[in-house]
């Protein structure tokens, strides 16, 4: 937690983003929540962007370090992926609202078959604290290789049996000969919020809460229709 934190001194809120399909999805949310960048995130090269609002302003990181900007008061609140909060632990955090944006499936894939194969199976991914805890579930040992991209090429090449990956269409893996196998959890962003944050500045983060579940519903209803 930060010192101001710690103090209960307040300069706003700062919200922690990570460019990509996360960040294209978020913002008009936080647009119908009243905070609009003063310039593009994405084209950007500042990694403080302030808003509309005086008393608040954007940080761009990576994915996988929102929950931990949260965590240890870089940021009072963030928008991550359930995958990255899963992997992460999810300590010091409030997770009070889904999204429902940035959709996809945390997933086993691999050659046809290859899930059902006899003895110990290497399995290549990123998420390897997800894959060790979802495999000890089931009371089975795996060797686990850590990679940060390309995982489709590991059983290719003969690293890996399995892969355990986001997957959103499945085209990619068709197209280099493997198949989803597994479900191992539905995928969507979360809204997160530092637990001091949310007791030292609940006045403005408990409005904010409520215009962005609206936001939600709405843009819900919007795809229902």
């Amino acid at each position: 937690m930060s010192e101001a934190a710690a103090n209960g001194e307040s300069h706003g809120l700062t919200i922690a983003l990570s460019k990509g399909r996360i960040l294209e999805q978020t913002l008009p949310l936080l647009a119908a929540a009243g905070i609009e960048p003063a310039e593009p995130p994405e084209s950007s090269r500042k990694l403080v962007v302030p808003t509309n609002l005086a008393g608040v302003r954007l940080v761009i990181v990576r994915a996988s370090d929102v929950p931990t900007y949260v965590e240890h008061g870089g940021a009072d609140l963030g928008v991550a992926g359930k995958d990255v909060l899963m992997e992460h632990g999810g300590q010091g955090l409030y997770e009070p609202l889904d999204l429902n944006i940035a959709r996809c499936r945390l997933m086993v894939a691999g050659e046809p078959g290859a899930d059902r194969r006899p003895g110990q199976l290497r399995v290549a991914t990123k998420f390897v604290n997800i894959t060790r805890r979802y495999y000890a579930e089931q009371g089975r040992q795996v060797e686990l290789i850590k990679l940060y991209g390309s995982m489709e090429l590991a059983p290719l090449v003969g690293m890996a049996d399995l892969i355990v990956d986001l997957v959103d269409t499945g085209n990619t893996l068709r197209a280099n000969g493997l198949e989803p196998l597994e479900t191992i959890a539905w995928i969507s962003s979360r809204l997160v919020v530092n637990k001091a944050s949310m007791k030292m500045k609940h006045r403005a983060i408990r409005p904010l809460l409520e215009r962005l579940r609206e936001a939600v519903g709405d843009e819900a209803a919007a795809a229902q229709a």
